[in-house]
Formats: C-alpha cells, structure tokens, sequence
C-alpha cells in the first residue's frame, strides 16, 4: 500500500466541494491505488453542515479513503498538503459585481497563502478556484514568498471545456476530436475563447465555422455561460465546476496529450507581452508536474486587443487589492 497523500478542500460544505469530495475519494485524481487524507477547512458556522458531509464520505467506505481532517484553523488544514483547491469564497450571486466579490473574498486568500507558506509541502501544487479566482491566485502567491510561484494556478479549465463543448457541438464531432482551444485573460466576461490555433480532426476550426458565430456566438456564450447558469439555476456552477478542478488537477499529476495544450491561469512570465506577475490564463502544457506556457503563437489583431482588455481588467483588480500583496 502507498503511503497516503493529502489533500486539502476550502469551503468543504460548499456546493462545489459536495460534487468534488466524492470523486476524489473514489480515486478520480491520483488512481485507484493511491489512498489519501482529505483536509477538510471551513468557518466555524459551516462545521456542523461539514460534519453531515463527513458522514456520508465515511458511509461510502471508500478503500482509499485513509483519513478525514475537519477544521476551521488554516494552518491545521494545510499541514503537509500535498494538493490544495482553494474553493472556499463567497460565491457570485445574480446581480453582484465582481468588485464585490474581489472585497469580500480577497482576505480569504491572505490568509490562506500565509498558511500554506508556513506549513504546506514546499512542492505542493494550489488550485484557485473561488472567484475572482485570478486576483484570488495572486493574493495567495504574494501572501506565499517561500513557495515557487509555479505552486500556483487559477482555474479556466472549465471556461476551456466550455469553449471546446461548444465548437464539437457545431462541428457535429466528439470533444475528443478537438485540440488547441485556448482561453486568454481572466476567469470574468472579459476572458478571450479563441479557437485561431484551434483544430477538429486535424482540420482548421475557423475554416469549418463561420466567423461570424465565432464572434457572436461563440466568444459571448463561453464569456457568460456562467451568469447565464446563475439566471437558469439560481445558484453558481457546482458540478461542472468540480469536474473542472478535477480535469486541471489530474492534468498537473498526469500532465497534457501529446500535441494538444490546455488553458490554465499561471503566473505571467512577460509572454505575449503580458505583464509580468499578473495571474494570466495561457495555453499550457504540462510534463512532469511542470507547466508551460505555450510560445511563438502568432496573435492577430482581433486576438491582441482582447489580450489587452484582459490585462488591463487585471491591472485594475491588482490595484484594487494591493494592500494585502
């Protein structure tokens, strides 16, 4: 038996960690021999809604289910994680403003990039995923000087399987048959889907659909598939949300297809002439844990003013929070 790896869930009564805890006690991430200790962290108020979550996963008896820790205390939840997903935020509500969120979730991540600097495994790998999940990702990074800024990465993921649900939809092709989708910028309504790299079946996606769905379909509904989700259900994201994180995750541990990138939130390295230290979602692949930023794309200019909307929105969100980095 292996030794078991922990993982840490924030906001673990929340709606997206109900769809997520499941899977990955049932091995979704690491496989079906690798057993784990999930590191529970919620306020004080959610334990008892935890503790009834805690008692299904424990009547699920899942074999690679090793431990359970339960707790509203940072630095007990992050002791020597291995993997974190940082869920825990205030969630969007129809109506509210990203500023909003920015303020209210901003010290959440303080504190936590403060724990994990302290106590998590110098090699551990962060997923951001409470919104505003870039500038969140920032804060952590910042609040983190003794970890690798590579520790680190927001979650556009699921604006990517989005983006390539939609153009299989389309093409009449399998999710399979697609490659290369690429989101650029920020996890807001600012964010780019560009297919200009993409293929399906090897073939060219903009010259199989017609640019003016691309611009006015295509780009709008990946950008605000999320409010619209919201107005349908009342509530945020929850499952695609989990699989998403799930699908980010496994990519890190298992690493990208050959000949294939997908799209990740990462520390700007100056690429494409964004500014450096912005968290920027790039195409990436991933080899050996290590993520990539994809480079020499040629970038036209329709792509570059979208490029640069989204670095600016960030400019903006980073000014906005600059006092706890």
């Amino acid at each position: 038996m292996k030794a078991p790896v922990d993982i840490v869930v924030t906001g673990a009564a929340g709606q997206i960690s109900y769809s997520l805890l499941f899977r990955l006690a049932a091995g979704e991430l690491l496989g079906a021999d690798q057993p784990i200790v999930l590191r529970l962290l919620e306020i004080t108020p959610a334990l008892p809604a935890l503790r009834g979550v805690v008692m299904e996963l424990n009547d699920c008896a899942y074999p690679l289910l090793h431990k359970i820790v339960v707790t509203d205390q940072p630095r007990i939840a992050f002791a020597g994680v291995d993997y974190a997903f940082l869920v825990g935020a205030k969630p969007r509500n129809q109506g509210m403003l990203r500023s909003d969120l920015l303020q209210q979730n901003a010290e959440i991540f303080a504190v936590q990039g403060k724990a994990l600097n302290e106590v998590a495994n110098r090699n551990v790998k962060v997923l951001v995923t409470g919104n505003p999940a870039n500038t969140n990702a920032l804060i952590a990074i910042k609040n983190a000087p003794d970890l690798a800024p590579d520790c680190f990465a927001a979650m556009t993921m699921l604006d990517h399987t989005r983006a390539v649900s939609l153009l299989a939809g389309k093409c009449g092709v399998s999710t399979t048959d697609i490659k290369n989708v690429t989101v650029w910028g920020n996890h807001s309504c600012t964010q780019y889907p560009d297919l200009h790299h993409a293929r399906v079946k090897g073939a060219e996606a903009l010259s199989l659909v017609e640019n003016d769905w691309f611009v006015n379909e295509f780009i709008p509904t990946v950008q605000y598939r999320g409010a619209e989700i919201i107005k349908a259900r009342g509530q945020s994201s929850a499952a695609s949300a989990a699989n998403a994180a799930i699908a980010h995750m496994r990519t890190i541990v298992h690493g990208t297809a050959d000949g294939d990138w997908v799209s990740m939130a990462v520390a700007s390295d100056g690429s494409y002439g964004i500014a450096e230290g912005l968290v920027f979602s790039f195409p990436v692949t991933v080899a050996a844990g290590r993520i990539n930023i994809v480079k020499g794309l040629d970038i036209n200019d329709f792509s570059l003013q979208r490029l640069r909307n989204n670095e600016t929105e960030l400019q903006e969100e980073r000014e906005a929070i600059r006092y706890l980095l």
